[in-house]
């Protein structure tokens, strides 16, 4: 359970602000991203930093890492004005930062990742040994069972968080900064995170940390300052803030229901699986039905992604059966999903979704060339009026159809994914992880348009970490645990929390 709202927080007055950041600018090509920003992080707090996606946050705390330069605006670190020229340079003033895209390095182990540019040395010669002592141990006090010699790109995306998360430790920083940190994790790896947190304060470390988690917010944060359209509203004592209220001070207006779960009656069986097998998965079966949401729930490394990846044919099957419609189905590839009507809107919507280097327009219309080019040309007029309609259907941020689409938002690069699904019109959706790194109204967004697809019969396979999540927007839960599917709840709307976990954790 989580604590009430600051219960568990520092002395308000914890110490004179060890950053302050004082009408802070930052403007790129056609895009005012920061217009007016001003905070303080004090030595010894957690500094919580909110607001929709493409309210600036991100821009900001690059700011405060040395990844971008400010166009205006102060900034001071220990009362000196401050300006970093990199984030090696802003490294070497004692400011860490943990990523809500992760900047690891896959063909890299773990405990090359962990030193990676301050690596422990012996004589001219990298100290291996020392390096994997200290591996384990900072990897044992975040409770993570990752062998410091496996390759990071073999790791969940949920280790690999952790994983960076460990490094930002290992550099013993006075600032830690922290972008979405608990996305990818479920709520014991969360938190262990939150122990690790309040070590760090009691040793008056300060740390800015950014979240669309509003529940962790309020359980975990000091003070709370709210960004919206580029600029900050202002910052309040997190204890004197309820959650209905921040939700306010982020969107401009309340939202009446956090998850607007419509009930329909399902159809008929359209996916079924038998005793699949393949990597860590072992015997899983379930079925769904048009119009009915499956959530799927489970802690870090229990299978859940490695299920919807077998499903949809991008890892290989030893065994077992796939049936659409009650006829088995061979699904070796992704392609083979895809026209059997099957979609995958994956966990990791950069490394795995978009071709970050082409524009928007591109990456929607991947997957649907073939509707378009009946006769080998692709007809761009019909694919710019579709992506037009989903862009204004959807409420899509984007500057132009050629915009790239590593310049959107983490809530618009998501929605942009599932136009492209929508567009293909697939009649089984699986969902991993669809609001990991959004905000508040793009969630309430994403769940009206899973009423919608449900309502229109499609099947829903939701895979989330966030439990109120599964909860709130499922009609059955399915646990797993250690690869294997242990546990149905077959009414989400009765189940609790503890019900869940008991399940998950085996």
């Amino acid at each position: 359970m989580m604590p009430s709202p600051g219960s568990e927080s520092a002395v308000p007055n914890a110490g004179a602000p060890l950053l302050r950041l004082e009408g802070i600018r930052k403007e790129f090509p056609g895009v005012l991203a920061v217009r007016d920003a001003s905070l303080d992080v004090r030595a010894g707090e957690v500094h919580a930093l909110v607001g929709e996606n493409g309210a600036g946050k991100s821009t900001l705390i690059r700011i405060v890492t040395g990844a971008h330069q400010a166009d205006g605006g102060t900034v001071e670190l220990n009362g000196s004005t401050a300006r970093w020229p990199s984030p090696l340079a802003a490294a070497g003033a004692g400011i860490a930062a943990i990523y809500q895209e992760l900047d690891m390095v896959p063909a890299l182990s773990v405990r090359a990742n962990l030193f990676l540019a301050r690596e422990a040395t012996h004589l001219g010669f990298i100290a291996a040994t020392e390096e994997r002592k200290r591996a384990r141990e900072v990897l044992t006090r975040m409770g993570v069972d990752v062998d410091p010699g496996v390759r990071v790109g073999d790791l969940e995306v949920a280790q690999q968080q952790l994983v960076a998360i460990a490094r930002a430790l290992l550099a013993e920083a006075r600032l830690l900064v922290m972008d979405e940190p608990t996305a990818a994790l479920a709520s014991g790896e969360v938190e262990r995170l939150f122990g690790v947190m309040r070590e760090l304060r009691g040793r008056r470390i300060g740390i800015l940390f950014v979240s669309h988690r509003l529940d962790e917010v309020m359980a975990i944060a000091d003070r709370v300052t709210v960004m919206r359209d580029g600029a900050t509203l202002g910052t309040w004592p997190a204890c004197e803030l309820t959650r209905e209220r921040l939700v306010e001070l982020m969107v401009g207006r309340p939202l009446d229901q956090e998850f607007p779960k419509v009930h329909i009656a399902p159809g008929l069986e359209v996916l079924v699986v038998r005793n699949l097998s393949g990597g860590r998965v072992r015997d899983a079966s379930l079925s769904i039905r048009a119009g009915e949401v499956l959530g799927i729930a489970g802690l870090v490394g229990a299978g859940r992604t490695d299920l919807a990846r077998l499903i949809f044919g991008a890892d290989p099957v030893d065994r077992g059966e796939i049936l659409l419609d009650g006829r088995p189905v061979a699904i070796r590839t992704p392609r083979d999903a895809i026209r059997n009507g099957v979609c995958l809107l994956t966990e990791d919507r950069k490394a795995q979704g978009l071709v970050l280097g082409l524009s928007a327009r591109d990456n929607f219309a991947l997957p649907n060339l073939d509707r378009w080019s009946p006769w080998g040309w692709v007809r761009r007029g019909k694919e710019l009026s579709e992506f037009e309609r989903f862009v204004a259907g959807l409420r899509i941020r984007v500057a132009g159809p050629a915009q790239p689409a590593r310049d959107l938002s983490g809530g618009n690069q998501q929605k942009l994914l599932l136009a492209r699904w929508l567009e293909r019109d697939s009649r089984v959706l699986i969902f991993d992880e669809p609001t990991r790194g959004i905000d508040v109204g793009a969630k309430h967004e994403i769940y009206l348009l899973i009423n919608e697809l449900v309502a229109r019969g499609k099947a829903i396979v939701m895979i989330s970490s966030d439990l109120p999540e599964v909860l709130g927007m499922s009609d059955r839960i399915l646990v797993m645990h250690g690869g294997r599917v242990v546990g149905e709840i077959p009414e989400a709307a009765a189940a609790t929390q503890e019900q869940v976990l008991r399940l998950a954790v085996g």
